[in-house]
């Protein structure tokens, strides 16, 4: 594999998979005809339209068919797509409040209240 992607580089870049792919000398037809995926499919991978792919298993198939066939690297693109289409959600401080044992402990041995006679 050819690429020095890390998930945190991943994350912050764009990918230029067309320039990637002409530099190892490879075309959309020539991958198309190799792993079968439709030309389509191998266009929205290259501008990053992951939407317009079929999705489950069959997206991170074709990033990886993809991936090798243009000397790329597979995890790296995989995660790039899992971090591009499920960003991390802002983490968001929420009041804290006592949910810990003692207040456990104080419903179960709370006293009833006295039956009126």
């Amino acid at each position: 594999m050819h690429s020095s992607l890390s998930s945190r580089q991943a994350q912050s870049l764009e990918l230029d998979l067309s320039r990637f792919r002409k530099r190892a000398g490879v075309s959309l037809e020539q991958i198309a005809h190799n792993t079968k995926i439709s030309s389509r499919f191998l266009q929205a991978i290259e501008s990053e339209q992951f939407e317009k792919l079929p999705g489950g298993i069959f997206t991170t198939s074709y990033l990886r068919q993809y991936a090798a066939a243009i000397g790329y690297d597979e995890d790296a693109l995989v995660t790039f797509y899992n971090q591009k289409m499920n960003p991390p959600e802002p983490v968001s401080q929420v009041p804290q409040t006592d949910t810990g044992s003692r207040s456990l402990l104080d419903r179960w041995f709370r006293t009833p209240a006295q039956a009126p006679r």
